[in-house]
């Protein structure tokens, strides 16, 4: 029968159990009834546990019975869990049979340790140039993308993982924290289409479910991508949708739980949860998983817990600018606010260097010409600062790129643009090698080759 124990009190999601003979460690999974899993989060006294439900509680009532499943959650891990789709349990949800010859492990590991690590420092290319040439991704290292709510960050994602499945040999995880479940149902359907499924596996703790199932989905499809770096020796790529939802889930099992709430309303442990999840994350001597993380900003400021707590973990933020949207200038990142920390000559090398420095300057210069261009036109500037504002608008436009997950919108067929035809770009640009080729040849071309080709 195992180790019995009764239900004292249920509030909310938040269920406290009586045990006469052992105590749960703590993380242990508990069922009431048939379904209804309960994490244990703390130890009250000798005999009493609260936990956080995973599922609806419905059905609860004091007096039931629980039962101690013995062990942690886990999830399934092995080659069939590819081009599958899975809720939290590691139950599958994409309407096939449950996969067969899986392992079940725990969702809760240490970090890898600082001597298993790897130290050096490689480029992971995206094939967008604008992320290529001025934030360039570090392989093994984690990539945020910033934005509020409907400038891309989901679209941004998908095409990551459209261009990974074509030139890398990794897999990919995609894990859905919080996010709407029209969005899984769209990516897995895009993914299936664009055939990219059987590298990759899914994993969704929907909008809809409990906090408890929220906050745990983050650390399942963390530990189906441990599997594959550290027992397969393979690449892995981790997308995850949305990091800010993980911090929010924990918020809401804080206040469950009761405790003190800190600056803004978050949890007061929200640094040591996301360090939890993030330190996971890392490039060692068997493999590399590289993660890239939308990041909602709430009411775009960026100065908010969340985000600021997000920041200190990434080697490369992208951020995505609303104005930039309104413009029609996509993918809409903001390439003064986007950076990253491989942009250095010691790593990209000195003429990529120079040359994004020489973009940003041109770039920061505009915005500053702005005003003026606004108030009085652009006659009444020196021929100097009108070859810049030239050179600026045309970065601007050569910096864009139509996205195959994109084609049925715009009606633009997707482009892949190697980091070398980009620089290329950006230098002849800067060299005023296109200064009487109209703006517009520039908007929505993959490499400068095609500037010309445009009727």
């Amino acid at each position: 029968m195992g180790n019995l124990g009764k239900i004292v009190s249920v509030r909310g999601s938040v269920v406290d159990i009586r045990f006469e003979d052992l105590l749960p460690p703590i993380y242990t999974l508990l069922y009431a009834g048939e379904s209804i899993a309960i994490e244990v989060l703390t130890q009250m006294s000798s005999h009493l546990v609260r936990g956080i439900a995973l599922t609806p509680t419905q059905g609860l009532s004091r007096g039931m019975t629980v039962t101690d499943s013995g062990g942690p959650l886990k999830t399934p891990v092995g080659a069939s869990i590819l081009s599958r789709m899975f809720d939290v349990f590691g139950n599958a949800i994409d309407r096939l049979p449950e996969p067969d010859d899986v392992e079940w492990r725990s969702v809760h590991h240490a970090p890898p340790s600082l001597s298993r690590r790897s130290t050096q420092s490689e480029i992971f290319e995206t094939g967008i140039k604008v992320i290529d040439v001025l934030a360039p991704l570090e392989r093994g290292g984690k990539a945020g993308l910033f934005g509020g709510a409907g400038v891309g960050k989901t679209v941004l994602l998908t095409e990551m993982i459209h261009n990974m499945a074509g030139h890398h040999e990794g897999v990919s995880i995609f894990c859905g924290i919080g996010e709407r479940c029209r969005e899984g149902e769209e990516l897995y359907r895009d993914m299936k289409e664009a055939g990219v499924l059987p590298n990759m596996a899914m994993v969704f703790g929907q909008m809809n479910e409990p906090p408890g199932s929220r906050f745990r989905v983050g650390h399942a499809a963390l530990t189906m991508a441990e599997y594959f770096r550290d027992d397969e020796h393979r690449d892995v790529l981790l997308l995850i949708d949305n990091i800010f939802r993980f911090i929010q889930a924990g918020s809401e099992i804080s206040g469950m739980m009761g405790q003190m709430p800190s600056r803004l309303g978050y949890q007061p442990t929200m640094g040591t949860e996301l360090s939890g999840l993030e330190e996971r994350i890392a490039n060692t001597d068997t493999g590399a998983i590289t993660s890239i993380q939308a990041v909602y900003v709430p009411a775009d400021d960026f100065t908010d817990p969340a985000a600021v707590h997000t920041f200190s973990h990434l080697s490369a933020s992208i951020v995505l600018s609303r104005k930039r949207a309104s413009e029609g200038l996509y993918p809409a990142i903001d390439p003064l606010m986007s950076g990253s920390k491989m942009a250095t000559p010691g790593v990209v090398g000195e003429r990529h260097y120079k040359l994004a420095q020489r973009i940003r300057s041109t770039l920061a210069q505009y915005a500053d010409l702005k005003d003026i261009i606004a108030m009085l036109g652009l006659e009444q500037l020196s021929s100097a600062d009108r070859a810049i504002v030239a050179r600026a608008r045309r970065l601007e436009r050569f910096l864009t790129q139509p996205f195959y997950t994109t084609e049925q919108f715009s009606g633009i067929k997707g482009k892949l643009v190697g980091l070398e035809d980009a620089l290329e770009g950006c230098e002849r640009i800067l060299n005023d090698e296109f200064a009487d080729v109209p703006e517009s040849a520039l908007y929505m071309i993959g490499a400068i080759s095609e500037a010309g080709e445009r009727p």
